[in-house]
C-alpha cells in the first residue's frame, strides 16, 4: 500500500480538498476526503483524472512539420497521405521505438496518462514481414515501458486498397496482412505487452475501405473482449466512395453488418447525417474524436452537440500527433463546436455549467471506454493515473474548482501540469519526465537521419 495526498482533488462526486488517495499495485484502494497527510506522500495541489488518448499513430510523430508546403492544387487529406507514405517508407523498427517513445513521453507531459496505439505499421519497407512477425509491437511495449504510459495496443487489418476489395497500392505494402497472418500478429501483440502493468490488446480494422466484408467477419472475434476501433466517415471522398460501393454510407454499413455496441469506438466519424448520429449515440460506441488532427487535416467538423445532446459517448485522441496536448484537444473539439454553430459554451449542456468540466468528465468517460481499461477517474478500483496541476500558476492561483479547469483547457493549457502519475508512479515533475533527456536524445538522431532521407 502506498500513499498519496493532495491538497484538492477532482472525485467521482466532485471536488474534495484534503484528500489522500490509497493505492495497491497501481490500482486505488482507497480515498479519504478532509484528511491530514500524515505517512503519505504528497502528491500535489490540483488532482485531476487521467485523461485516455483514444487514438494515435506514434510514427507520424516523426513527420509533424512536413506536409505543411502547398502543392500545385487541391492539397487534402490525401496529399497529405502521399507524404506520409513516403516517409514511413524508410522508417526502421529501432526508428518505431525512438518515435514511439517521444510521442508517449509528450503525451504525459502533455496530461494523457494512457494512449491506444492504432498501429498499423507491421512489415518491412519492402512490405516482407519481419522474421518476428510482431517485431514493431515489441517496440511500441518497449516504447511504453520506457515512458510508463499506460497502452493499449490496437493492431489493425489493413488488406485493400478501396472498397469492394480493391488492390492495395505500393505506399500501403507495409500494412498488409491477410486474416490467417494477422491472426498470428495479434498473438504476438499480446505477447509483446503482457510484462506491461494493465496492458490491453484489442483490434482495428482499419477502415472500410481497407477490408471486405469477408475479411472484416474473419477478424473480429480474433478481439475476443478487447475493444474494436475502426476509421470511419472521415472524409468526404470516403462516403462517396462508400456509396458507389454498397449503396450506403460507411456508418449505415457498419451499422447493418456489424453488431456494433459499447466495446466499438468509431474514429473520427465526421460526416453523418442526423440518423447516423442518432444510431451511434443509441448503440453506446464512443465516437473518437481527434479535433487537432482534424483541423490539420481539413476532415471537417463532427456534430459534437447534436450527438453530445443526444447521450453519445465521445473521447478524444492525438492521431497524427501534430501536437500532442490533452488540454488542446478538449479546446479545439468547443471552438469547432463554436465556428460551426456561432455560439459559446456548446458542449456544456445545462445553465451554470463549466465547459471545461463537461469536456473532461466525458472524454475521461468515453476514453476509458474506448481503452477497455478502468481508468479516467479517482475512484477505488480504477488504475492511480492522475494528473496534477500547479495550484499556483498564475492562471489557476485565483480560481476554484470548476475553474481550474476552465483556466487549464481554456487559458494555460499544458503549461499548469505540474505531476503526473501512472498507476501510482510518478513519472513527471515540474511539467518534465524523468527520462527527457535519454528519449529525445534518441528522437533528434532519429529525426536527423530520417528527415536528410
Amino acid at each position: 500500500m502506498q500513499k498519496l495526498f493532495f491538497d484538492h482533488a477532482l472525485l467521482g462526486e466532485g471536488w474534495a480538498d484534503n484528500v489522500t488517495i490509497t493505492h495497491e499495485a497501481g490500482t486505488i484502494a482507497a480515498i479519504e476526503r478532509d484528511s491530514t497527510q500524515g505517512d503519505a506522500a504528497y502528491g500535489g495541489s490540483i488532482a485531476l483524472p487521467g485523461l485516455p488518448n483514444l487514438h494515435s499513430h506514434t510514427f507520424q510523430r516523426g513527420m509533424a512539420g512536413l506536409a505543411e508546403t502547398r502543392g500545385p492544387s487541391g492539397d487534402s487529406f490525401w496529399t497529405w497521405r502521399q507524404v506520409m507514405y513516403g516517409f514511413l517508407g524508410a522508417l526502421t523498427p529501432e526508428d518505431v521505438e525512438a518515435i514511439a517513445a517521444y510521442a508517449f513521453l509528450e503525451m504525459l507531459e502533455g496530461g494523457f496518462t494512457a494512449v491506444a496505439e492504432f498501429h498499423y505499421l507491421h512489415h518491412g519497407p519492402d512490405g516482407a514481414p519481419y522474421a518476428n512477425l510482431a517485431e514493431h509491437c515489441e517496440r511500441i511495449a518497449a516504447a511504453a515501458e520506457a515512458t510508463g504510459i499506460g497502452l493499449t495496443l490496437l493492431p489493425v487489418f489493413y488488406a485493400q486498397g478501396g472498397f469492394g476489395g480493391q488492390p492495395a497500392g505500393e505506399g500501403q505494402r507495409r500494412f498488409l496482412n491477410d486474416p490467417v497472418r494477422f491472426a498470428q500478429l495479434l498473438e504476438g501483440a499480446r505477447k509483446a505487452v503482457a510484462s506491461l502493468p494493465d496492458a490491453r490488446v484489442g483490434v482495428a480494422p482499419h477502415s472500410l475501405r481497407a477490408v471486405t466484408p469477408e475479411s472484416l467477419a474473419a477478424i473480429l472475434p480474433l478481439a475476443g473482449d478487447g475493444p474494436l476501433h475502426i476509421h470511419i466517415a472521415e472524409q468526404v471522398k470516403e462516403v462517396e466512395d462508400c456509396l458507389a460501393w454498397s449503396g450506403l454510407r460507411p456508418v449505415e454499413w457498419l451499422m447493418d453488418n456489424v453488431p456494433v455496441d459499447g466495446r466499438w469506438c468509431l474514429i473520427h466519424a465526421t460526416h453523418l447525417t442526423d440518423a447516423e448520429v442518432g444510431g451511434i449515440a443509441r448503440s453506446g460506441a464512443v465516437a473518437g474524436l481527434c479535433p487537432i488532427t482534424e483541423a490539420n487535416l481539413g476532415d471537417g467538423i463532427f456534430a459534437g452537440v447534436e450527438f453530445a445532446g443526444q447521450g453519445g459517448v465521445y473521447g478524444v485522441g492525438s492521431d497524427s500527433n501534430i501536437e500532442i496536448t490533452a488540454p488542446g484537444e478538449l479546446r479545439q473539439l468547443e471552438y469547432s463546436q463554436r465556428l460551426a454553430l456561432r455560439g459559446r459554451n456548446l458542449m456544456a449542456q445545462r445553465q451554470g455549467e463549466s465547459t471545461g468540466r463537461r469536456l473532461h468528465d466525458e472524454t475521461c468517460r468515453g476514453g476509458a471506454r474506448a481503452l477497455g481499461r478502468a481508468i479516467g477517474a479517482l475512484a477505488p478500483g480504477h488504475r492511480a493515473d492522475i494528473v496534477v496541476l500547479d495550484g499556483a500558476h498564475v492562471d489557476l492561483a485565483p480560481m476554484r474548482g470548476d475553474r481550474w479547469l476552465d483556466a487549464y483547457l481554456f487559458v494555460a493549457g499544458k503549461a499548469a501540469l505540474d505531476r503526473v502519475y501512472v498507476g501510482g508512479r510518478q513519472v513527471v515533475a515540474g511539467g518534465r519526465h524523468a527520462a527527457r533527456e535519454a528519449i529525445e536524445a534518441a528522437y533528434r538522431r532519429t529525426l536527423a537521419r530520417l528527415v536528410k532521407a
